[in-house]
């Protein structure tokens, strides 16, 4: 009988070891330190930035991180609402995230500067982030952001003089800006200061949702606008497809800001490269995520620009293009 307890204490002992073994393993993971995060915050949506993602992520590969690998993105959209962004943001820093990645223009930067003045964030805009109070300065940031911007506002005078030497006859340009972002008042003001030197005479035409553009462009004729303008804003690339329909149903030709609009028919674009602009936010991101600081980390600009011209749209509309604009192009869609 003794010897019966002692076997059944020993196999007893046995399966207690085992179970402790069998835990150990589990207990050692839960100890693991967790994954730093991302937090990925965008005025668009997933499929209007897919392919911009894959470019951040390679960005992030140049600093040895990959997604699920040794870092975890944490995405937030906004889908166009702006109202949305610092909530999103406030959300996003409370997880708590390593670093804040704020993508899609002034709007989604501002509202992840509201957000926290403590958590590394890279921001894309368009406009001066120095003007619009995000940075010090380009060169040294300062505080808690640093990033790219695109330059568009800077650029605004430039588009206008493409737009003439497309079409030297249109004399009443109109200039369809969304009064929720910031950087319109600056990009208006670039582009009639230009108009006053060119004798063109600028319309401000606001619109801020998919009903409102419909109108602008169903009285564009009654207004004797000869051509558009789309100012950047994250919204109008959500609205891609409508507005691009619309240029061909009212026969207004428009210049656009990226030339993902002249591939989906538009007429023309004038702007940098966004992927590249991605890229560069991933490569940032890993380098603060190794332990640099957004405060030295200057804001990157774009080196070149570029023309993209849908030559059957032109046909389309009706136009004739000059055989030196042609020349200028640095991309052509037949």
């Amino acid at each position: 009988m003794g010897s019966q307890m002692i076997r059944m204490r020993r196999r007893s002992f046995v399966s207690g070891l085992a179970g402790a073994v069998a835990i150990g393993p589990l207990a050692s993971e839960a100890q693991q330190p967790a994954l730093p995060i991302i937090g990925f915050l965008s005025s668009r949506s997933p499929g209007a930035d897919a392919s911009l993602i894959g470019s951040f992520k390679r960005g992030l590969a140049t600093a040895g991180f990959s997604d699920g690998g040794n870092v975890v993105i944490d995405y937030r959209w906004a889908n166009g609402d702006y109202t949305l962004l610092h909530s999103l943001a406030v959300d996003l820093v409370r997880k708590p995230v390593s670093v804040l990645v704020a993508t899609g223009g002034t709007p989604a930067a501002q509202a992840a500067k509201a957000a926290t003045s403590t958590v590394p964030i890279v921001f894309t805009t368009a406009d001066d982030p120095v003007k619009v109070g995000l940075v010090a300065s380009l060169q040294r940031p300062g505080g808690n952001l640093t990033g790219i911007t695109a330059s568009f506002v800077e650029t605004a005078s430039k588009r206008l003089e493409l737009l003439q030497d497309l079409l030297p006859k249109a004399s009443r340009i109109g200039l369809l800006v969304n009064p929720l972002n910031p950087a319109t008042i600056r990009e208006a003001a670039g582009i009639q200061e230009a108009a006053q030197k060119t004798g063109q005479q600028v319309h401000i035409l606001n619109a801020s949702d998919s009903r409102e553009i419909g109108e602008i462009y169903a009285g564009l004729k009654r207004k004797d606008i000869d051509a558009v303008i789309v100012a950047p804003d994250p919204y109008f690339f959500l609205q891609a497809p409508h507005l691009v329909g619309l240029e061909h149903e009212h026969s207004s030709p428009t210049l656009y800001f990226r030339r993902e609009f002249v591939v989906a028919g538009g007429l023309l674009s004038y702007g940098s490269d966004f992927a590249e602009h991605f890229r560069i936010v991933g490569v940032y991101a890993g380098q603060i995520l190794r332990g640099a600081k957004p405060a030295g980390m200057p804001v990157q600009q774009p080196a070149t620009f570029e023309l993209v011209l849908n030559l059957r749209t032109a046909r389309a509309l009706g136009l004739d293009i000059p055989s030196t604009f042609l020349v200028r192009a640095d991309e052509i869609i037949e």
